[in-house]
């Protein structure tokens, strides 16, 4: 399962998804071991104006993170958090530490 992580910092997830300029992205396998994969950059969703339809932005945001299963971030809007369970990813708002979110989450699986 892979997990995506909305940080300024890649310790605690502490942003907003519309305002996330990168995603942590991390792993989880069948054991339970967690190993970090990569960080994706992206144009924040807020103030993207320049960049095109806020709609278009969103859709490139979440196909970005298409592969994962979840996503974990400090707040969410209900608009972003409907496309992405369309897109089978589910958000999850989670102002923890990035470990202790992703082990919680190994354990429940």
């Amino acid at each position: 399962m892979k997990v995506a992580i909305v940080s300024t910092d890649g310790k605690v997830i502490n942003q907003h998804f519309g305002k996330a300029s990168r995603f942590f992205i991390f792993e989880i396998d069948d054991c339970g071991k967690i190993q970090f994969l990569e960080v994706r950059e992206t144009m924040p969703l807020c103030g993207s104006a320049d960049e095109g339809h806020a709609d278009d932005v969103l859709i490139r945001t979440i196909s970005l993170i298409s592969d994962c299963e979840a996503l974990l971030c400090s707040r969410i809007g209900s608009r972003p958090r409907e496309e992405l369970r369309k897109k089978g990813i589910k958000p999850v708002e989670a102002p923890y530490f990035i470990d202790e979110a992703l082990k919680s989450i190994s354990e429940a699986e």
